[in-house]
This record gives structure tokens, C-alpha cells and sequence, in this order.
């Protein structure tokens, strides 16, 4: 309104147009003033405009993907004096709003001939320390070229992927590789434990991936017959995957391009990415503040 008495104002001057329009000629000549003089802008308008700029700056470096709480929390971490309210009214200003995840679609294909590990988890997934109990499962992406599948291997403690692999099909031979990224990240020894659960696929309960268990020390686990919750946790993480990555920046061309994404994903997930579940910090500032934790106890002592 404001910018269409600018433009006409010359030829029928401010208070006609202004007699027409719902607005006062006092109102748009203190608009004039204050885009002339940015010192008579109020101090709560001044703030706003430099708060928008560091929730769109928070909003882009996180994904597009956060909505009002979690960019509220980022900005708090950040040193900002700021209220919930205010990042819910400027994101709604600014038309930013945060994923919503869709529906859970299963991709578990069992074998019932295959022998299956117990049920070492028992839906608890919770666990006191790193390298203590691991979720895996795999997920599969629609692009131009056909389908490719997604497989994560997560440490239950603070979230964490420890592991993860894309592929063209969706064999034993591509969970077994997410796996062998997460033995060679994490290192776990022989008797520490480590627990790693997963659903009833035929890809985790093949040969090949319960020898490779066994082999690294390893105890596997498999979640029971008919229960949706089976493995709740790793379906959790890919939901957020589908969510924040695939349903929002796709159609998908290529493998490449899933694997790409996919890549940056995971880095910021494990790194940046707030997760209420573990106090809204990210995975590896978890699993810092543990080894923290550790490290001071002996001289504490």
C-alpha cells in the first residue's frame, strides 16, 4: 500500500490517495520519515529486523528443516536473549516453518526359514554409555534412475550415526557395509558388550551379517514377530532422514546425487543437528560431555 502511494503520489498527491485507501496521511508520512531517518524507527522494530536475519541465518544453516522451538533453542545456545514467542511471530512474519513428518512406511521383508537371534533390546532403547547397544535398518529412495536404499547403523546412547551406506539394490552385501563403516569408526573390542539390534530383514539375518557379528564380538539381536515398535528407535532416525532430506529436496536424478545428500546429512546430524531426546544437543556434543565426564572422575577422585 505504501509502495503504491509512492508511485502515484505525483500525480495525485498523498491525501486523495490516502482518502481512498484505508490509511492515514499521518501514517504514511511517518513510514517516509522513518525509511529517511532510521533513528526514528522504534527500538523494538530495530531489534526485530536484526532478529530476522539471525533466525533466517539459523533456519538456512540447519536444513530448512527447524521450526519454532528448535530455532528458538539453537539461538539461545548462540548467546541470544530472546523469547519463544517472539521466534514464533517473526518465523510467521518471515513465512518459515519448520518439516512435519509424514507417515512411516515399513520396508521389512523377514525370512521366516532363517534362524533369528533373541531379543536382547526388548523395545528399550536406551543405553548408559557409547558402543553399548547399536540399531540398525535401511530405507530405499525413489530417483529417475530407479530405486536405491539407504542402510544406518546408530549408537543408541546419544543418537549418533555410526554408520551408513547407499546402494543400487538392496542385498545382505550393502548392510554388511554399513556395518563394517561402523566397526571401523567406533572399534569396538571383543566382550565389551556391545549389543546390535535390528527388525526381522532378511538382510540382517543372513549369514554373511551374523558371522560378521560374531566375528567383531559382537551380540546380535532381532526384534519380535508383529510388533511395530521393534525397532523403534532406527525407524525414528529415518523418519527424520525421509523428512528433512528426501521428501524436501527431491524428485531425485541419481545414486549420486542420494549419496551426496545423504553425506551432508548425516555429517549434520551427528554434528549440529539439536536432538531433544538428549538434553536438544547434537550427538557428538553428547558423547563429548561423556568422555568429559570420564576424564574428570579420576581427579576428582
Amino acid at each position: 500500500m505504501k509502495a503504491f502511494i509512492d508511485e502515484n503520489r505525483d500525480d495525485y498527491g498523498v491525501e486523495p490517495i490516502c482518502r481512498v485507501l484505508p490509511i492515514a496521511p499521518s501514517t504514511y508520512h511517518e513510514h517516509a520519515a522513518r525509511q529517511a531517518d532510521p533513528s526514528r524507527v522504534p527500538a523494538r522494530e530495530r531489534r526485530d529486523i536484526e532478529l530476522c536475519q539471525q533466525i533466517g541465518r539459523v533456519f538456512a544453516e540447519n536444513f530448512g528443516v527447524y521450526g519454532v522451538r528448535k530455532v528458538w533453542r539453537q539461538m539461545k545456545r548462540e548467546g541470544f536473549d530472546i523469547a519463544r514467542c517472539t521466534v514464533s511471530r517473526l518465523m510467521r512474519q518471515m513465512g518459515l516453518k519448520g518439516v512435519v513428518r509424514g507417515k512411516t512406511i515399513r520396508t521389512t521383508i523377514s525370512d521366516s526359514s532363517a534362524p533369528c537371534p533373541l531379543d536382547r533390546v526388548n523395545r528399550v532403547f536406551k543405553a548408559p554409555r557409547p558402543n553399548m547397544l547399536w540399531v540398525s535398518d535401511f530405507t530405499y529412495v525413489a530417483t529417475w534412475n530407479g530405486f536405491v536404499y539407504v542402510a544406518f547403523v546408530i549408537d543408541v546412547f546419544a543418537r549418533r550415526i555410526v554408520g551408513w551406506r547407499v546402494s543400487r539394490s538392496a542385498r545382505a552385501e550393502f548392510v554388511l557395509d554399513a556395518l563394517e563403516q561402523a566397526l571401523h569408526q567406533r572399534r569396538p573390542f571383543a566382550g565389551s558388550g556391545l549389543v546390535c539390534h535390528s527388525d526381522r530383514g532378511s538382510q540382517y539375518v543372513s549369514i554373511r551379517y551374523t558371522e560378521r557379528l560374531a566375528d567383531a564380538g559382537i551380540e546380535p539381536s532381532v526384534g519380535s514377530v508383529g510388533d511395530s515398535y521393534d525397532n523403534a528407535l532406527a525407524e525414528t532416525v529415518i523418519g527424520l532422514f525421509k523428512t528433512e532430506v528426501i521428501h524436501r529436496r527431491g524428485p531425485w536424478r541419481s545414486f549420486e546425487a542420494v549419496e551426496f545428500a545423504t553425506l551432508e546429512w548425516v555429517d549434520w546430524f551427528n554434528n549440529r543437528r539439536l536432538l531433544e531426546p538428549i538434553g536438544n544437543i547434537p550427538p557428538a556434543e553428547a558423547e563429548a560431555a561423556y568422555y568429559a565426564q570420564l576424564e574428570a572422575m579420576p581427579i576428582a577422585a
